[in-house]
């Protein structure tokens, strides 16, 4: 479980990220922010400590960046944040914003030490602006990365299996896997109950958005007393996740150069470990030269299997895309000079600059149906003719 908290010497920074939203709908957060005192990061020891200070100080850049929205963002990050933030992250291996792996994988609790762990008895350490809205869209995402546990758990076996010639116990491993992506699957629609589009349109989206390909903030950010000159990093996105990139390695998922190249530079926002993990499989021999070379029924289903259920988990991210970003964004062109209610206050409130990207800066769709197209060219020639 991540940390909760951190030594006495770092309250100021917690207490800023707790009071966060109320903090940025008063326009209140980058003066608190300003008068911050500079902490040493020196007595972080532990990396669980770490990773708490991290997800603090990006939280706190991300609502200092975005308080006053998309028509007036900070182009300088004052020294008190930037210093520390720099620090930190660092030593994590990371770069000085705020990632999937902070807001997802390191910003959750237990209600409930002893409870589940599920949606239930799961909230987030921190909030941004909008409350509780962003509880559901995190948790779910965090959920989905644990249910994708027991594949990565066969992977190994997949690989030694491969090494020895052992047909069965690749087979075997790969329906693991199979399954493993059917429940990510599964637990990714929760989103549809749990989460809501309006909301992370108009108000959670631009807090994970970057300054990197982001018309808004074309040269990026100033972190003082880091660098004199602006430095551009790319907002959270699913894509720095390191599962689908395991999966893609393993079964043979091949990107053209474009796509390749985003999915590359999306590596450098994980954690050195999870990009290491990505590495050592991409070294290991092929999973699919093997298939084709044993003729096993049930190795050759098992790995159909496999491609079939990530095709299919795919199909569903562009589901999601489009019903939280592209069909809001539609929306909001069309009430862009309303404001009538709730939701015509959200949808004005929404970012314009990021209307067709999403929050990394990449053409979401374009690139979402890129990588799920390439994804069937992983079927094995006698039984990719037979998709539709």
């Amino acid at each position: 479980m991540p940390q909760e908290e951190l030594p006495p010497y770092y309250q100021p920074w917690m207490d800023i990220t707790w009071q966060l939203p109320e903090l940025v709908h008063s326009h209140k957060l980058r003066a608190h922010i300003n008068k911050m005192p500079l902490l040493s990061s020196s007595f972080l020891k532990k990396h669980k400590e770490l990773r708490l200070a991290r997800l603090a100080l990006g939280m706190m850049t991300m609502g200092y960046v975005w308080q006053e929205g998309e028509d007036n963002p900070a182009e300088i990050l004052p020294r008190n944040l930037s210093v520390p933030y720099w620090e930190v992250s660092q030593r994590l291996g990371l770069p000085p914003i705020l990632t999937h792996n902070d807001v997802v994988l390191a910003n959750w609790k237990k209600k409930d030490p002893e409870g589940p762990f599920d949606l239930e008895n799961l909230e987030l350490l921190f909030n941004f602006p909008g409350g509780d809205g962003g509880q559901g869209f995190f948790i779910v995402n965090l959920l989905v990365e644990l249910a994708a546990a027991p594949a990565l758990r066969s992977i190994p076996t997949v690989i030694n299996g491969v090494r020895c010639g052992d047909t069965e116990a690749v087979a075997r491993a790969l329906e693991d896997i199979g399954q493993s992506i059917q429940d990510m699957t599964d637990t990714f629609k929760l989103i549809q109950v749990h989460a809501d589009p309006l909301f992370f349109y108009g108000v959670l989206r631009i807090y994970l958005s970057g300054w990197r390909d982001n018309p808004c903030m074309p040269k990026g950010l100033i972190y003082e007393g880091v660098q004199t000159e602006p430095m551009q990093y790319s907002g959270g996105s699913a894509a720095q996740s390191s599962l689908l990139h395991c999966f893609d390695e393993l079964l043979g998922v091949k990107h053209d150069e474009k796509s390749g190249a985003f999915l590359t530079r999306m590596r450098g926002y994980m954690l050195p470990a999870h990009r290491q993990l990505i590495q050592d499989i991409s070294l290991q021999p092929s999973l699919r030269s093997f298939v084709q070379q044993h003729p096993s029924e049930q190795l050759n289903q098992a790995f159909h299997l496999c491609v079939t259920k990530l095709l299919a988990l795919r199909n569903y991210h562009i589901t999601a895309v489009s019903r939280f970003v592209t069909v809001p964004a539609a929306h909001a062109r069309r009430l862009r000079n309303q404001r009538q209610g709730l939701e015509g206050e959200l949808i004005n409130r929404a970012p314009i600059a990021l209307e067709e990207k999403g929050t990394s800066g990449s053409n979401i769709m374009i690139f979402l149906k890129t990588v799920r197209d390439q994804t069937k060219d992983a079927f094995l020639p006698e039984t990719s003719m037979n998709l539709i």
